[in-house]
């Protein structure tokens, strides 16, 4: 990993540098062979992660980007060519938080000139459906950043995430139940054909957004699918069984049991059964779901093709798959 210091290679700020896309932008781009000085930032520079970045040659930066904080934002993005902004709407559980702080963001990029503002967005679930699923606020208010960003007159380039590979490891509700017979049950409220564009994003998120500085059919006003690949549910399964040699089986939950196994409050049950459903009912259309599919089918993304954004990244993703075989099931499947 290198990070350059030259005062003339161009400076991008990442926030968020200590998560799952942040630090991925810093790994991505200290993988090319184009210059790039990195601002990173973090409430805690003291965590292990971010002394890492610093050891790695990373200006680390302590800061809260609230909404009521714009000035000191202001002073990090100063001087800065790129900025890369993720929210993390899953840390309070507030939207409209959350889109005030976005907003706040790109009013500062705004004011100081950043050149290109790279935001890491979703599409409004509660657009997309006419209002059926109105509860997927962690879509809905990215969605509402998104069209705030696109207003703003800054370059702005929206790199939109897949699906965490993560999910099906760590979220309860999502991973597989030990049966009686000892064999293994995933339970989801969807069908098997239901498709997810998954992403293992500490892995190749980061590429997206290389993706989009570097390559020049991406830029300013353009937007960004990232995926590793487009996968229906009951294939996933499947994988998973045949790489750890476990006996998974996939169902079909009913929304009240999906909601209980979820453990979450109902309202943050209510979220992640009206995703899923959304991913069902305005995913995958056409007759095949391969990792690249074809013209005619869309896979979350609201009818938008992923297909450009996976063709000019700097290395090939990681598969589902890939992803079973780099990842310890041993507390999931114990």
């Amino acid at each position: 990993m290198t990070i350059d210091q030259s005062p003339s290679a161009p400076l991008v700020v990442v926030t968020g540098i200590t998560g799952n896309q942040g630090g991925s932008v810093v790994r991505a781009l200290a993988e090319s062979d184009k210059p790039y000085r990195i601002r990173g930032l973090t409430r805690d520079v003291t965590k292990a992660a971010a002394r890492q970045f610093a050891a790695e040659g990373v200006e680390m930066v302590a800061i809260s980007l609230t909404s009521d904080n714009m000035a000191a934002v202001c002073q990090v993005f100063t001087g800065a060519d790129i900025v890369f902004v993720v929210t993390n709407y899953w840390e309070h559980l507030d939207v409209n938080r959350e889109v005030a702080e976005g907003k706040m963001l790109i009013d500062a990029a705004k004011a100081v000139g950043v050149g290109l503002f790279i935001w890491s967005g979703l599409e409004s679930v509660i657009k997309v459906t006419d209002g059926k699923h109105p509860n997927v606020h962690h879509f809905n208010g990215k969605g509402e950043i998104t069209e705030y960003g696109r207003r703003s007159g800054l370059a702005f380039v929206n790199v939109q995430a897949g699906w965490y590979a993560t999910n099906f490891a760590k979220l309860e509700g999502m991973k597989p139940k030990r049966v009686e017979d000892g064999s293994y049950v995933l339970a989801l409220p969807v069908g098997p054909q239901t498709v997810l564009p998954v992403i293992d994003t500490a892995h190749d998120y980061g590429l997206f957004v290389r993706e989009a500085i570097e390559s020049p059919f991406f830029g300013a006003g353009s937007e960004v699918l990232s995926s590793g690949e487009i996968v229906t549910v009951g294939d996933m399964i499947s994988q998973l069984a045949e790489v750890t040699g476990g006996k998974i089986e996939y169902a079909r939950a009913s929304d009240k049991d999906f909601m209980a196994a979820t453990g979450q409050p109902a309202s943050v049950a209510l979220e992640m059964l009206e995703s899923l459903k959304y991913h069902e009912e305005y995913g995958c259309k056409g007759t095949s779901c391969g990792p690249f599919p074809q013209a005619d089918l869309v896979a979350d993304f609201a009818g938008k093709d992923p297909n450009p954004s996976l063709q000019y990244l700097a290395r090939p993703t990681r598969t589902w798959a890939n992803f079973v075989r780099t990842t310890d099931w041993s507390s999931v499947l114990a």
